[in-house]
């Protein structure tokens, strides 16, 4: 078996074990039936599981076994899921497909929708508060996942994306914003990771900058996609940011210079991988699969 096959594998087992903890502990809970088909519904919906594998292979290339890690990479992917169902709202960015299936609210409609997301939030800290680590690695843990996700990161970079709708920002103010938008919780993979498996400072340092790099690396093929993706590939609508009037990479670059910047951030993600002493294919496949996605 080559190096890629065999990685592409234990990914691939990963990412089963993920979705199979995720739906089981939904499965478990006394909860009413139509909130539970609701979350089910957008945990079900596919996608490549990006964070939680980067948060295993962070456990993996710093020495770990990632068994006691299943818990926390299912939590950040179901907190991933319910920003989604909220970003699809029509308040947020009126989506009518996500992955290739109608969105949460149109099939639940959207108080349902709503509903699904937050249980899914409140759920993923949660399940940090019973894996199975120490309780320093647990406050450690939740800390930087509320700090990652709501109003200092995600959450913030929200609503300044949305204020930045109809108006013309530059490059550094974009990045600021996709920093915390979408690059928060895929740092919160890597720092979470290190915090798993006890990093050394100055690892978890160049981790946490290589990470800063993939997030931006992601935004920027997100943006990239939308304007010459395609949309059976994608699962969604293209040409939704020139419909909301958002700021790009390619609105602000140019397609061309934003393929450019793509590469440059990637570049800068590996430098950073090989600066943390660490040797892991699954990162090294993982910082490629965000340059290379089509969806």
């Amino acid at each position: 078996m080559t190096s890629v096959k065999k990685t592409e594998q234990t990914l691939q087992e990963w990412k089963e074990q993920t979705e199979r903890f995720m739906l089981e502990h939904v499965q478990s809970l006394t909860t009413p039936s139509s909130l539970q088909k609701a979350m089910l519904y957008s945990l079900q919906a596919g996608g490549k599981r990006i964070r939680p594998l980067l948060l295993l292979a962070t456990v993996k290339a710093l020495g770990k076994q990632i068994e006691q890690s299943i818990p926390v990479a299912a939590a950040l992917e179901m907190i991933h899921t319910y920003s989604l169902i909220h970003d699809d709202l029509p308040s947020m960015d009126d989506d009518d497909l996500r992955r290739g299936k109608p969105t949460n609210h149109k099939v639940f409609g959207e108080a349902t929708a709503i509903l699904a997301g937050d249980a899914l939030l409140t759920q993923g800290f949660s399940l940090v508060a019973q894996a199975e680590v120490t309780d320093a690695q647990k406050v450690q843990l939740i800390s930087a996942f509320s700090d990652a996700a709501g109003a200092q990161g995600m959450v913030a970079g929200q609503i300044e994306d949305m204020e930045a709708e109809k108006r013309t920002v530059l490059v550094d103010e974009l990045q600021a914003i996709h920093r915390k938008k979408t690059g928060r919780l895929l740092t919160y993979a890597v720092e979470a990771g290190c915090i798993l498996a006890e990093a050394e400072i100055t690892q978890k340092e160049a981790l946490v900058l290589f990470s800063h790099h993939l997030g931006l690396a992601f935004q920027i093929q997100d943006d990239i996609l939308d304007v010459e993706g395609n949309a059976r590939t994608l699962g969604k609508n293209i040409g939704s940011d020139m419909v909301n009037e958002k700021s790009t990479y390619p609105g602000l670059l140019g397609l061309e210079g934003a393929k450019a910047h793509l590469h440059e951030e990637v570049v800068a993600a590996l430098r950073a991988l090989e600066e943390a002493k660490v040797k892991s294919n699954e990162l090294m496949y993982l910082a490629q699969l965000i340059q290379n996605r089509q969806n």
